[in-house]
């Protein structure tokens, strides 16, 4: 469907109403968006009295807005003008589904070096998906996708990235109210001292949400807004930032980047406004209508819902590897036990590394070989772009002349191999402890070959550096000459160094070349923001990414990476698989069933820009019962989530449940991957009062069981109350001594008891799933059965479970007890019915 394009009047001034198949919108005699409306509804998006600029610029660090719009070509093309003189010409294009606008030219520039898509204004706040800038509701959605690498989501703002923060909003005030002293739009710095990464995630509230991206922010006034920008980069630009500010060892500092040869005339968006539930199909449309990055993944876009799946973080000897992911169906490993990498252009990771626990241990390519033909990929850790002393040959004996600068200055006079006492020139900004980590005492400069360290300069002329030490980090002194350039380096976190704009690229080309000369297909971004220390954001992320990829792709005949990353940037969004940070009960705990506070900030900070959420690594434990490891899942699928299921040799073989947890996490793979799930099951999975267990059924369908778990801690002798709505279900139980007993009885509704006259060590269960009932040890291995019979039923109304306990010390046995009663089963897949 074309564009419906018309001529009518806006106070006397001509002005143009753009259409697509779901929105059409008006721009007036000014050059600005005064309506945003739904075709279907006739909804209006636009807030009153916020108007929008189509295209704002950015002159002397301020953004200016247009005062005049004369359409052009048939309304194809308009031409804006501004109060500084400059007049722009942007182009109009007929897309169905989207608004195409890009800048064609931009006459009497003069000290304009950024220009501003928006920022658009809209009603819209449910929803602020601010790494991609889309916001939504229930109903409708508006976003913008860039055009060029170098159209980035955001206003300009220093370090071309967003800086990380708390704002207070409230998805559904109804259910999710705002307390008292909070108000809509506060912001808040993030928690914890800058360096301990789980205490950045600090607030439990559901409207506390962390910012994660620029592309749109929350307007409490009147909804949101969206912008992107494109910068004038052969410029050098002077930046005070920080991703971590509010911290004394992150505070912002100076940072200068260097040129890089593009400009921003041929920018272009992309702008979307569309029913909710078609936003990412919208998404898809522009980037292959575009032929912008377009990822597939084992035959589905990256960002297709139904593509996700766990990966696997495996640790230690790979024997049963290839085994365990088979049974469990996962095609993606992590090799944690290969430890972190460090990008250095002299490693191209050979040698026979994978270990074996009979010593026959073999070299990457031999085992991506294996991996292959089971449809595995597997990669390493890395640690992107930190390039590290002792580990990095671009460090160190002659470090590259592509690590990132923060400054340049000049030798005032010429120094010897030993001298100590070093005049600068320019000393602006030497006084700064650091430069972009989270750490004061950073300060590192190059002279010729040679790095040094340095803690302060004088505070008058003559400028001379303070407390120096030469020589440092693997190179050595020497000679150099008045007017030789100094320049401070960037340090990344860790203590090391980042290439500039140029040496990521070779870095880009180093990564794919190794992982295609070991086969392997996954890789881990450790670090990952080690893309934006350069000082130009997103653009550098972009640039890193299309590098990667093209590369990859031109040394494995069009193969794509599955890309796993420590964050996601606007820029790495249409390029990465999954973004699994965190893990543990920091993220998710599938046993208590409850959402930890960062893997609540991530899921609502991932999800509104259409992302999967996480619960991270997810390590599996040895005492594990199959519906804790169910739970995982379940609400993975429910909440439309990722996470990595961390498993060694040891713990599986150790874990008492191996058999029946492989299996039921098989049959959630199957379903999941048939695609049974509907949104409204989903909504049922989502439910955290349950676990659900799930079977195959005759037919190719399944049986979902909703789970009620009850939890208690008893004493000696004691009782824990049940409660159910109807009758007729089984139950389950599992008691936990905490120290050792003689005996105990165990009374379950129905009259039914279980008896056990063995010793019970400390750590030891007693357990039942139904019919039979087993004394396990602490990771559930089963060490007897005590007692074969009906499995107990659970009335309707209130019951109890009693248990007496003869503890082998005079002190009263501790319990810890965990009731399952059964629901009743749904079955689900083709032609689903409730069963009788």
């Amino acid at each position: 469907m074309l564009i419906v394009v018309c001529s009518i009047l806006f106070n006397s001034a001509p002005a143009t109403r753009v259409q697509t198949m779901d929105a059409s919108i008006l721009i007036d005699g000014r050059g600005f968006v005064t309506s945003l409306q739904s075709r279907k509804t006739g909804q209006e998006y636009a807030p009153k009295g916020h108007s929008s600029p189509l295209l704002s610029l950015q002159d002397h660090g301020k953004l200016i807005e247009p005062t005049r719009a004369d359409f052009l070509n048939s309304h194809r093309e308009v031409k804006l003008s501004y109060p500084n003189g400059s007049i722009a010409t942007v182009k109009i294009a007929d897309k169905d589904r989207y608004f195409r606008f890009e800048l064609l030219s931009l006459k009497n520039r003069g000290a304009v070096d950024d220009i501003v898509w928006g920022p658009l204004h809209t009603k819209v706040s449910q929803f602020i998906g601010d790494i991609i800038g889309v916001v939504h509701d229930d109903q409708w959605a508006i976003g913008m996708v860039g055009l060029t690498d170098n159209t980035i989501a955001g206003p300009p703002i220093d370090g071309d990235c967003y800086g990380m923060a708390y704002f207070v909003h409230s998805p559904d005030p109804a259910k999710i109210p705002v307390r008292a002293p909070f108000k809509e739009g506060q912001r808040f710095n993030i928690g914890g001292d800058g360096v301990n990464d789980v205490a950045f995630y600090s607030h439990p509230e559901e409207y506390f949400q962390q910012v994660f991206g620029s592309g749109a922010q929350l307007e409490p006034e009147f909804g949101s807004s969206i912008a992107f920008n494109s910068r004038d980069r052969r410029k050098p630009k002077t930046h005070f930032f920080s991703l971590l500010p509010g911290f004394k060892g992150s505070r912002p500092r100076n940072q200068i980047s260097d040129p890089v040869n593009v400009d921003f005339i041929g920018s272009g968006v992309a702008l979307y406004a569309c029913p909710a539930a078609n936003a990412l199909s919208a998404i898809e449309n522009i980037q292959i209508a575009e032929k912008l990055p377009h990822v597939m993944m084992d035959g589905k876009w990256v960002r297709d819902p139904s593509g996700q799946k766990p990966d696997i973080p495996w640790y230690g000897a790979h024997d049963k590897l290839i085994e365990y992911a088979d049974a469990l169906g996962l095609k993606a490993v992590q090799d944690e036990s290969q430890g972190e990498y460090y990008a250095n252009p002299a490693d191209h990771w050979q040698g026979k590394r994978v270990r074996f626990s009979n010593g026959k241990n073999q070299t990457y390519k031999e085992f991506t070989t294996q991996l292959s033909q089971h449809g595995i990929k597997y990669g390493l850790h890395t640690l992107c772009l930190f390039l590290q002393p002792g580990r990095c040959t671009d460090i160190s004996p002659v470090p590259s002349r592509n690590l990132q600068t923060v400054l340049r200055t000049k030798l005032a006079k010429a120094v010897s191999a030993s001298d100590t006492d070093i005049e600068v020139t320019d000393p602006s900004f030497l006084a700064e402890d650091g430069t972009w980590p989270m750490r004061d005492g950073s300060n590192t400069l190059r002279i010729g070959d040679e790095l040094l360290i340095y803690a302060g300069i004088s505070d008058s002329s003559p400028h001379v550096l303070k407390r120096v030490k030469r020589g440092q980090f693997g190179t050595k002194p020497h000679a150099h000459s008045s007017g030789d350039e100094l320049s401070k380096l960037q340090m990344n976190c860790y203590n090391g160094f980042v290439p500039d704009m140029e040496g990521m690229l070779q870095y880009a080309d180093y990564y794919a070349n190794v992982l295609a000369e070991n086969g392997m297909e996954y890789i881990d971004f450790d670090g990952l923001e080690s893309t934006v220390y350069q000082n130009h954001g997103y653009f550098g992320v972009r640039r890193f990414f299309r590098r990667l990829f093209d590369t990859y792709a031109a040394k494995t005949g069009g193969k794509a990476l599955r890309v796993m990353g420590s964050n996601v940037f606007s820029g790495g969004w249409e390029y990465m698989s999954v973004c699994n940070m965190g893990g543990d009960n920091n993220m998710f705990d599938p046993v208590l069933n409850r959402w930890g506070i960062e893997g609540k900030d991530v899921r609502n900070g991932f999800s509104n820009s259409y992302l999967p959420a996480t619960f991270g690594i997810q390590n599996l434990h040895r005492d594990w019962s199959v519906f804790d490891a169910e739970n995982l899942q379940a609400k993975s699928i429910g909440w439309d989530a990722t996470y990595m299921l961390g498993l060694s040799q040891d713990t599986v073989e150790h874990c008492g449940e191996k058999e029946s947890i492989f299996k039921a996490f098989r049959t959630w793979e199957v379903a999941r991957s048939l695609g049974v799930f509907t949104q409204s099951i989903k909504n049922v999975l989502k439910d955290m009062s349950l676990k659900f267990h799930l079977e195959r059924s005759v037919g190719g369908s399944f049986l979902l069981t909703p789970i009620k778990e009850s939890r208690g801690s008893l004493t000696g002798q004691g009782e824990m109350s049940l409660a159910n709505e109807t009758a007729g279900h089984s139950l389950g139980f599992s008691i936990r001594f905490l120290g050792p007993v003689v005996s105990c009885r165990i009374n379950l509704p129905g009259r039914k008891s279980v008896v056990c006259n063995r010793a019970i060590e400390a750590g030891q269960f007693v357990y039942s799933y139904g019919d039979h009932v087993y004394l396990a040890d602490k990771n559930r291995q089963v060490v007897a059965e005590l007692s074969v019979g009906r499995a107990a039923i659970a009335p309707a109304g209130k019951s109890k479970i009693e248990v007496n306990a003869v503890p082998q010390a005079p002190s009263l046995a501790k319990m810890d007890v965990v009731v399952w009663v059964e629901g009743k089963p749904v079955r689900i897949g083709p032609n689903p019915r409730l069963r009788n």
